[in-house]
């Protein structure tokens, strides 16, 4: 199905309200709608320029007006994390979601491989993800068939570490 336009809805989220209250569209801070006859693509800096410059702003902290205590104070917000599909996080990060190493945690690691035939790069190597001892990672004839040292290079953690 092909369309000929895109619309991006820019949705942003106070996560200092209780959890049953943040996610209620009452809450929902539509910011912008970024209508287009095509996709974005790498123009997107454009478009979220003015939220960025608000952003900065925030973080420093802006003076503002409570009226329940009758009092200034000091809000400030920082951008915890977006939510979108692997082209546009491609785009607002910067990173090439295409090629050899196209994944974002593997980086360098990325087990590619390119497929004559088919004209394209696969990604294997997904067994280093596992628990040392789960089953899967030692059935290396059921995946890639090769044995490598995966380790634990760009491995989340599982454990919250004590600093």
């Amino acid at each position: 199905m092909s369309t000929s336009y895109s619309t991006w809805p820019m949705v942003l989220v106070p996560y200092n309200l209780p959890p049953w209250l943040c996610m209620k569209q009452s809450s929902l801070i539509l910011s912008m709608i970024i209508p287009r006859e095509k996709g974005l693509g790498n123009d997107i800096d454009i478009y979220l320029q003015p939220l960025i410059e608000e952003l900065k702003q925030l973080w420093a902290g802006v003076e503002t007006y409570d009226v329940l205590r009758k009092e200034n104070f000091y809000l400030r917000a920082a951008l915890m994390w977006t939510n979108n599909d692997f082209p546009a996080y491609a785009n607002l990060s910067g990173w090439s979601t295409k090629g050899r190493y196209a994944c974002p945690c593997c980086a360098a690691q990325t087990c590619s491989q390119w497929l004559y035939n088919g004209k394209k790069f696969c990604y294997m190597g997904h067994r280093r993800w596992l628990d040392e001892n789960h089953r899967y990672r030692f059935q290396k004839a059921l995946f890639d068939d090769l044995d490598f040292n995966y380790g634990k290079l760009n491995q989340p953690s599982n454990r919250q570490t004590n600093r």
